[in-house]
């Protein structure tokens, strides 16, 4: 099948396919056959808790696998429509099956995770991206290592915790997550087998640390959100200790802090789960917005240019809202933006910025 591919992939057979690519007559045939486009059919769908799911995947020949925390775009056509979204893939990379899995949360406004938890059902076509993401383990995984998530974000954490289980990994590694409560947790069965294979392991490579902050257990070794104590407990020395930490963005302002505070910020490697929530009283939250395409100004807001431009009545395409994708990204055409994560601010003319993160400051002019 490999000679076979790279035979389509050619120059010559695009050339006789033009003004068409192979993937349009191969798609006549069958959905799932293409040599550029990768798409999958749902093997099943695994109601993780009341509001998250794991939908297990089958992808096709142009997939080309992931490494433990990298994401996908993941399109499902309703009605016509193809919606995408990013989502982290939450499998081992090392399945032997061919599959892999992506989990999430359904957000109450989430019109994809809301069709994906109460309506996708197996043999369903979904339509992907290739693997993307920084959020990566390396490639030579050290002694320490220190798999700290938060909520939602624990699927990226939890697919480079199950390869490394599936690698024989000899080293320490320390999981520890935050939840709500035990019945808002996800993975809580296979966390359960972890642990106490953990703890019957005597020489304590891995420990499982589960901490639920709204209805703690009785008997937890710890309690209430993440603290410098929660670490020194755990006897975690940040300044040695390789650190990935993903969830919402209070929990990695606070590990953040934490780090740079110990000295340790080198050590840290974060993803966010959900962008910063903006300050509307913000003093650059001056000037207007005008969506230039559309004719439209408005007094800037101090959100997002993407919630600016929603509450203006456009609908402007948008994919993971948090930075991931490229699916919003637009001209600027001048004006100065800040980056509601880094804090970075970008005043170049005839820029591309991704409007899910950045915020205009003072007078801004977008191709929308």
């Amino acid at each position: 099948m490999g000679i076979v591919r790279k035979a389509l992939a050619s120059r010559p057979i695009a050339a006789l396919t033009s003004p068409h690519t192979i993937d349009h007559y191969l798609d006549q045939v069958h959905p799932m056959l293409a040599v550029h486009h990768v798409r999958a059919r749902v093997v099943e769908v695994i109601h993780e808790t009341g509001v998250a799911s794991t939908v297990v995947l089958r992808p096709n020949g142009a997939w080309k696998g992931f490494a433990p925390g990298q994401h996908v775009e993941f399109g499902v056509e309703v009605d016509g429509k193809r919606r995408v979204r990013v989502f982290s893939v939450s499998s081992s990379a090392r399945r032997k099956d061919g599959l892999f899995s992506v989990s999430v949360k359904a957000h109450p406004d989430g019109y994809v995770s809301q069709y994906l938890h109460h309506e996708l059902v197996p043999k369903t076509l979904v339509h992907l991206s290739q693997a993307d993401g920084e959020f990566v383990l390396p490639a030579a995984v050290p002694d320490d290592l220190l798999l700290l998530s938060g909520g939602s974000g624990i699927t990226p954490v939890m697919s480079m915790l199950r390869t490394l289980r599936d690698d024989g990994h000899t080293g320490r590694v320390t999981f520890l997550h935050y939840a709500r409560s035990r019945e808002d947790e996800m993975f809580s069965d296979e966390l359960d087998a972890l642990a106490a294979v953990a703890e019957s392991d005597p020489t304590g490579s891995l420990r499982v640390v589960r901490i639920y902050t709204r209805e703690p257990e009785d008997g937890s070794e710890l309690a209430g959100r993440f603290t410098i104590e929660h670490l020194k407990h755990l006897g975690v020395d940040a300044a040695s200790t390789l650190s990935y930490v993903c969830g919402p963005a209070g929990l990695i302002a606070t590990v953040r802090d934490t780090y740079d505070e110990l000295g340790a910020a080198e050590q840290l490697r974060a993803e966010y789960f959900k962008v910063p929530t903006v300050d509307l009283d913000a003093a650059d939250a001056t000037g207007t917005l005008t969506f230039d395409d559309s004719g439209i100004e408005a007094d800037n807001s101090g959100a997002t240019i993407l919630e600016q431009a929603e509450a203006a009545g456009l609908t402007p395409d948008f994919g993971c809202r948090m930075g991931v994708c490229n699916t919003c990204a637009i001209k600027k055409n001048h004006g100065a933006v800040r980056h509601v994560i880094t804090g970075e601010v970008a005043a170049n003319t005839d820029e591309t910025v991704k409007i899910c993160v950045q915020v205009p400051v003072g007078d801004v002019n977008v191709a929308l």
